[in-house]
């Protein structure tokens, strides 16, 4: 497995499939990715897919993370909900036994966790959210590390993680949309993700060559970077990574 210091990681949602409904290529996909992030059940995944999931992480020797969220089976775990702290700390907590039962049982271990979908966006706007999470990393593992976006708000957040003596992995992404500000342009509006690959690419040779990422209006946005996400659940993801991993190597 290759060390994650001094290089741009590629990190991908999978393990999203639930019963006989298939989501993404996770087979396809993994060979060329560096971390997996994987459902734990609440906005996606079932036993049998964490399972699977598991075992071709494995497989591919990749670094493994948690991508816990609220639980949200119905909305993909894309719709925010009225938690409390203590209740979103627990969903957290819970959802980190179950991934980790199955890295048991395959002799592994997950090394990171990434909140999903709206957990994620919360997370990023309310402090509380992001305590109740560095919480619940501590109350499962202290190694644990903690993805967030990056932005200009970096050294805000790490004062906040160096309360609870956590570790922030910095992420963007590739296909989507960025406001000026540096925040995610909502899954909901027509424009938050880019299909076009050409697009894609020009975005990565921005962010190598001038160390910025430009918003939807042209802003360069420049922060810090140690993985980068592309989404493993459109039709298009499977080219993009093969494209992207290329010049990222």
């Amino acid at each position: 497995m290759a060390s994650m210091a001094n290089r741009i990681t590629l990190n991908c949602d999978l393990g999203e499939s639930f019963g006989a409904w298939k989501m993404g290529e996770d087979e396809l996909i993994m060979p060329h990715i560096d971390m997996v992030n994987l459902a734990c059940g609440f906005h996606a995944a079932d036993p049998m897919t964490m399972d699977r999931s598991i075992k071709l992480a494995e497989e591919n020797d990749l670094y493994i993370g948690a991508h816990p969220s609220y639980p949200d089976l119905m909305g993909f775990g894309r719709r925010s909900m009225k938690c409390s702290y203590e209740e979103i700390e627990n969903i957290v907590l819970y959802q980190l036994g179950a991934l980790d039962a199955f890295c048991k049982k395959h002799n592994s271990r997950f090394v990171y966790v990434k909140p999903h979908g709206a957990l994620y966006n919360d997370m990023m706007n309310d402090t509380g959210i992001l305590e109740a999470m560095l919480r619940a990393i501590n109350a499962f593992d202290k190694s644990l590390m903690l993805m967030v976006l990056s932005s200009e708000r970096n050294d805000e957040l790490k004062k906040v993680a160096s309360k609870y003596n956590g570790y922030l992995l910095f992420e963007a992404f590739l296909d989507r949309n960025y406001n000026d500000d540096g925040s995610l342009i909502p899954r909901d509006q027509e424009n938050a993700v880019i299909h076009d690959a050409d697009e894609v690419l020009k975005r990565i040779q921005e962010l190598r060559e001038h160390k910025y990422i430009k918003s939807i209006n042209g802003k360069e946005l420049k922060f810090k970077v140690d993985t980068l996400c592309v989404h493993g659940d459109n039709k298009e993801a499977l080219e993009f990574i093969k494209k992207i991993r290329k010049i990222v190597d």
